[in-house]
């Protein structure tokens, strides 16, 4: 249908209080699977990378590859780039051609985070690609950065709506409870804080660290303006283990047109069974 930016895709989510899914696409095989899961369902999505898997694919080939797949698919679909970790990151691939950005600077002290952040906002809104920020950290693993979920800080609201005041972002990263990875027990989230920044901040809320969060706790989150929920482990963790039992019990197996097959609808069970939890199904053409 179309390469799109993001931006339309997700302000449709919030306003009607649905959730559009955010898939981590490693290689070419889980893009396929994503993709095709979406159009069965006729859901829009984004596709997103981290700068580690720019680095893995290569730049120019990842824009290529999503731009292609996207101008035959049946529905919208978004090119986002995940924790951008410098403003030379960002500007690489926004001028490369991803479709919205996210410029991660939640590590840094507030003023620094606001100023990282609303250089990238100067930089796209020209060219009128939305930008993602996050304010607080969320725990776990991300690329090679590593973040004691005990030592995760939590979003103040109160800090939020300054925060996305002075940088004029387009969606807003809370950390109230979610982390990167997969979790070690339940993850406690917190509503509460949730609903408190939806009530300062009136653009799109993302959930971060999806990945194994309870059906019933994605589903609560959209009460409270989560308009994009990423998902990024889950799909590997299915991926490489459906590989693995197929060449354990094919170990002659060397074509991989066909042992990677089993691996991609692991996949793609996965996405369907998320699209239908944030209700993003049949949105296409629907505004």
């Amino acid at each position: 249908m179309a390469f799109v930016s993001s931006k339309e895709i997700l302000n449709d989510a919030y306003k009607n209080n649905y959730a559009v899914g955010a898939f981590a696409a490693h290689n070419l095989e889980i893009l396929k699977a994503v993709v095709s899961s979406a159009e069965k369902l006729q859901a829009p999505i984004l596709i997103q990378t981290t700068p580690g898997t720019v680095k893995y694919l290569g730049l120019e080939r990842t824009v290529s590859l999503v731009k292609a797949t996207a101008e035959k698919a049946s529905i919208p679909i978004a090119l986002h780039l995940d924790h951008g970790d410098s403003f030379e990151t960002a500007m690489k691939c926004l001028h490369a051609g991803y479709t919205s950005i996210m410029i991660d600077g939640s590590h840094l002290p507030f003023e620094e985070n606001i100023k990282l952040v609303r250089r990238v906002v100067d930089a796209a809104k020209p060219m009128g690609v939305p930008v993602e920020a996050e304010l607080g950290t969320i725990g776990g693993v991300e690329d090679d950065l590593e973040i004691d979920e005990a030592n995760a800080l939590l979003t103040d609201p109160t800090v939020a709506k300054e925060f996305v005041e002075q940088t004029g972002i387009d969606f807003f990263a809370p950390a109230f409870g979610t982390a990167h990875g997969l979790y070690k027990e339940e993850p406690k989230l917190r509503f509460d804080l949730l609903e408190e920044i939806r009530e300062r901040v009136d653009i799109p809320i993302v959930m971060h660290g999806a990945s194994g969060v309870p059906d019933e706790s994605l589903k609560r989150a959209l009460q409270y303006g989560v308009a994009k929920v990423n998902f990024s482990t889950e799909l590997k963790v299915a991926f490489v283990e459906e590989l693995r039992r197929y060449l354990i019990e094919n170990p002659k197996a060397e074509d991989p047109r066909k042992y990677f097959v089993p691996a991609m609808e692991a996949v793609s069970k996965i996405v369907e069974s998320k699209i239908e939890l944030l209700g993003s199904p049949s949105r296409v053409g629907v505004r």
